[in-house]
């Protein structure tokens, strides 16, 4: 059994290209920085960024180009792919991920008149008695994950 399977979850560091192929469907082209972060032998918290570059197509192209932009966090599922193509006699290559699904993460911006997002951080009153759960505040640092 063989598996391709590719998942991300990061920031654009650029705003999506929307382009049209021949045939009229619609692709999109971005990059995701993810950071990985660790120890290292003397404690010292460390930090390294990944690029990925991210291939969509369809209507999901179509929807990714209008709400996303630099900046914006994504969580990406698809597949790698390599291509490539000979430019000026040399052979070069591009390793993506072709998204088969693109879930926008929170924005940034506060959608509240006052703008201060304080209307978000309050909780919502309902009915159902699950909104009426008090979860407690936390602090998780990625260190104190195991994997």
């Amino acid at each position: 059994m063989y598996l391709n399977k590719a998942l991300v979850y990061g920031n654009l560091t650029r705003d999506p290209e929307l382009r049209s192929l021949p045939s009229g469907t619609q692709v999109t082209t971005f990059s995701i920085a993810t950071n990985r972060v660790w120890k290292d032998k003397d404690g010292a918290k460390q930090e390294s960024p990944e690029f990925h570059n991210i291939v969509v197509f369809g209507r999901q192209a179509e929807t990714t180009a209008q709400y996303l932009k630099k900046g914006s966090s994504a969580l990406i599922e698809g597949r790698m792919q390599t291509r490539s193509w000979e430019s000026d006699g040399v052979k070069k290559y591009r390793t993506e991920i072709v998204a088969d699904r693109v879930q926008f993460g929170p924005r940034s911006g506060g959608s509240g008149a006052s703008g201060t997002g304080a209307s978000q951080s309050a909780p919502a009153k309902s009915d159902s008695p699950a909104s009426d759960i008090e979860y407690p505040q936390e602090d998780i640092k990625p260190e104190d994950i195991p994997f």
